[in-house]
């Protein structure tokens, strides 16, 4: 009788969210915000562990990821975040803000726009003067190790800086975002991910952009391309090196037909 009552006991306090599709929702009441403006994103997650945040991934409108907070949510699921503009203010255009779990693949995202500009004491915008800009070298470094036809993209890299997180973000050829994801860089820098792909958010054919962000500073931001076609990579240059083989095949069987035909005994 004790055995029975413990199991009902243990059956009770296994959390209900266990067995339940993973679910994750997303909102904002604001769509337009001024840059000095904060945006109040509320959202619900349900179906996955209670013990593990959920991380909220802002994207300025030139692909930068700029913050990237964890989020506890409470015994409903729940959880809000005040986003503070970034410094010195949001940039005008469109921010993306994507929310995740590591517990299930499902994302949640939502868009807000940033308009206006800095305006003076009379109301009209403040000119303020040209800088020169001046590119300098990226602080991480990326490439992808790939098989032709595999679903499989080996991601690796280094950064210059090891105490922050590295966020992944990949974008499909028409410009939506499908995956994100982190990595803690190694001591020496060095960091490395896998990236599967293949199912309907790979559906579309082309060339998909690979992007490594860390931190605020866009020094230390990189992207690479992979070519995907039917859900699976195929090599840099590889329509081209299919045809080169293609005629390299047919020239060695001329080759090889005109030889025959040279040594064949006249009758």
């Amino acid at each position: 009788m004790l055995k029975i009552v413990l199991l009902v006991l243990i059956a009770i306090s296994i959390p209900i969210s266990a067995f339940a599709e993973p679910m994750i929702e997303l909102s904002s009441s604001q769509t337009e915000v001024k840059s000095l403006d904060s945006v109040l994103v509320v959202g619900k997650i349900t179906g996955v562990s209670v013990f593990k945040p959920v991380t909220l991934t802002v994207i300025a409108p030139d692909g930068e990821v700029v913050y990237a907070p964890k989020v506890s949510f409470d015994n409903d699921g729940v959880f809000k975040r005040l986003i503070q503009p970034t410094l010195p203010s949001f940039k005008e255009g469109m921010y993306t803000i994507v929310a995740s779990h590591e517990d299930t693949e499902k994302i949640a995202q939502i868009q807000f726009t940033v308009i206006g500009s800095t305006l003076s004491p009379k109301g009209s915008p403040i000119k303020l003067p040209e800088t020169e800009i001046i590119e300098k070298p990226s602080a991480i470094t990326l490439s992808t190790e790939t098989t032709f036809g595999d679903n499989k993209i080996v991601v690796t890299g280094s950064t210059s800086s090891s105490s922050t997180d590295i966020t992944f973000t990949v974008t499909s050829p028409n410009g939506n975002l499908i995956s994100i994801a982190q990595v803690t860089p190694g001591t020496n820098g060095e960091f490395s991910t896998e990236i599967i792909t293949g199912g309907p958010m790979w559906k579309e054919d082309g060339f998909y952009t690979i992007t490594a962000n860390q931190g605020l500073s866009s020094e230390h931001k990189q992207s690479v391309k992979v070519e995907i076609n039917n859900g699976v990579v195929v090599p840099e240059f590889g329509s081209l090196a299919v045809m080169i083989l293609v005629v390299a095949i047919i020239s060695i069987i001329a080759i090889s037909s005109k030889s025959r035909l040279s040594i064949s005994p006249r009758l």
